[in-house]
């Protein structure tokens, strides 16, 4: 090679280095610089290589080639079609989710568009069907905007960057933000409309020696766009877990917010200082909502059944009671977690859901409650079985983190995330622009909700909370198939949404 050739050639490397490292559009580009280009080549011929050599679309975990696929092309705006059939074998699939569309269904009025859905410039809102705080008449009770949510992320477990995408996103798409248990960040103050999580360390509101303190709750809750607070029994990743910040990612920054001792690690309790029992508990719920005005509820995995027995009892007996229940799926989510715990602590999130929801109806209370899914749930066909099951709203955590940029590296608990995501990295974190993340995330939340309505449309309801339990079947692998009522043994009244709140919606 001569050295003219060899000095084009450097010269070449140099501008496209120089390129990678000045745009904001891939993060992976702009923290790798030119060998940041093998992924997307590799991404071009990898329907080729898996089909001959690896796995196929539906093989990889947790999240499916076809899966990560959907949510990356509905996050940029492309084609999310798919073409020449389904790859999936429907016949010899044990536990395959069929939606039984209504034949003669119509669209509900003469304003819809040739895909179905109602023209206007909310054409994709998709409110929830209930008030949240309504039913039990909290000063501050709203309609949100949105079924869909961004689940809760702190701010030291997801990078600043990913948080401002998210929130900056979350007010485009009109949906509400959870903070996570890590406190109101500044990046969480760009626009969106914000739940603030309460976990057992109560950052944001923590007292000195590690309680609740709530002059500062109040002061947070009167200066930050806090629309509800959700206070977090345990979540899916790691119930029956406490939360561990190493001292080397508890910056001055993260040690203001959280309220803790810099440069120390921070270990979240596996249990709550301010109640210990069901009945504390509701009166930690009341405390809150009386004071701040806001609806109040819990978040959840699900194990023994006794806690939710005791509290759907104590709200059919009293006027005490949550306003909202969120139930997270034991598949396990953003947090790190032992590999045990991961794998097998608390029930996967529709066996948790159909138990924790059968509770609260054959006691008659499942109508005073908002309810709210979370594991799995930010595709269309995964969130109409949890609307179907009773939820009124989902919230979305790695399909979020998917749509501002993460490549399931599955490094989140190394800090070495390569997209910039999960991770305190600061060269690592410059690879992500809050601004252009911010649209893909928006366009995310809204091609769900869009393709929700499709699939409530072609059930013949309205609304995909008004999708029964037998709008959905399960086969079995062997020519046979239950609906979602006889696999979760659910009443024909269960499931749907019923009040005044609900009938001014759909008015």
């Amino acid at each position: 090679m001569t050295p003219l050739i060899l000095i084009l050639v450097f010269g070449g490397l140099v501008v496209l280095a120089i390129y990678d490292i000045a745009q904001k559009r891939h993060a992976v580009l702009r923290n790798f610089p030119i060998i940041g280009h093998l992924r997307y080549l590799l991404e071009m011929v990898g329907p080729e290589l898996r089909q001959y050599i690896v796995t196929s679309n539906d093989e990889e975990r947790p999240f499916s080639r076809d899966q990560r696929s959907w949510i990356y092309a509905s996050a940029k705006g492309q084609n999310n079609y798919s073409g020449f059939g389904t790859d999936n074998d429907l016949e010899r699939s044990s536990n395959y989710l069929i939606i039984k569309h209504d034949t003669l269904q119509r669209p509900e009025d003469g304003t819809a568009d040739a895909d179905g859905v109602a023209r206007g410039s909310d054409r994709y809102l998709l409110p929830c069907a209930r008030v949240l705080g309504g039913r039990r008449g909290r000063r501050l009770a709203f309609r949100p905007r949105s079924v869909v949510g961004v689940s809760g992320m702190s701010f030291g477990s997801l990078s600043a960057a990913a948080v401002e995408a998210m929130n900056r996103g979350a007010e485009i798409a009109g949906c509400l933000h959870n903070t996570g248990e890590g406190g109101v960040a500044s990046y969480h103050l760009n626009g969106g409309e914000l739940i603030w999580q309460l976990g057992t360390g109560y950052f944001g509101a923590r007292a000195p020696d590690g309680g609740f303190d709530r002059a500062e709750f109040m002061e947070k809750v009167d200066a930050h766009p806090i629309r509800a607070v959700e206070i977090k029994l345990s979540q899916g990743a790691k119930p029956g877990l406490g939360g561990v910040l190493p001292a080397e990612k508890v910056t001055a920054e993260i040690a203001g917010i959280r309220g803790v001792e810099l440069g120390r690690s921070v270990v979240s309790p596996h249990y709550h200082r301010e109640f210990s029992c069901v009945d504390g508990m509701l009166d930690f719920v009341e405390e809150l909502a009386e004071s701040s005005g806001l609806p109040v509820g819990i978040k959840s995995a699900v194990g023994q059944l006794g806690f939710w027995e005791e509290l759907a009892e104590h709200m059919a007996e009293e006027d005490r009671g949550v306003d909202f229940i969120s139930i997270d799926g034991g598949e396990g989510g953003t947090g790190a977690a032992p590999f045990s715990f991961a794998d097998h602590v608390a029930l996967p999130f529709k066996v948790a859901f159909s138990r924790v929801y059968r509770v609260f109806a054959e006691r008659g209370v499942n109508q005073n409650v908002v309810w709210i899914g979370s594991g799995k749930l930010g595709f269309p066909q995964t969130a109409s079985v949890a609307f179907s099951l009773g939820a009124d709203m989902i919230a979305v955590g790695r399909e979020a983190m998917m749509a501002v940029g993460c490549i399931q590296a599955q490094r989140c608990h190394t800090g070495h995330c390569p997209t910039g995501v999960a991770t305190q990295n600061r060269w690592l974190v410059r690879g992500l622009d809050p601004t252009s993340k911010a649209g893909r995330l928006a366009n995310y939340v809204v091609t769900l909700r869009k393709e929700l309505k499709l699939i409530s449309r072609a059930c013949g309801v309205p609304h995909p909370a008004l999708l029964t339990a037998d709008h959905l079947e399960v086969l079995d692998g062997h020519f046979h198939g239950n609906s979602i009522r006889e696999t979760f043994g659910y009443r024909e009244d269960w499931g749907i949404p019923t009040g005044a709140d609900v009938d001014e919606l759909l008015a």
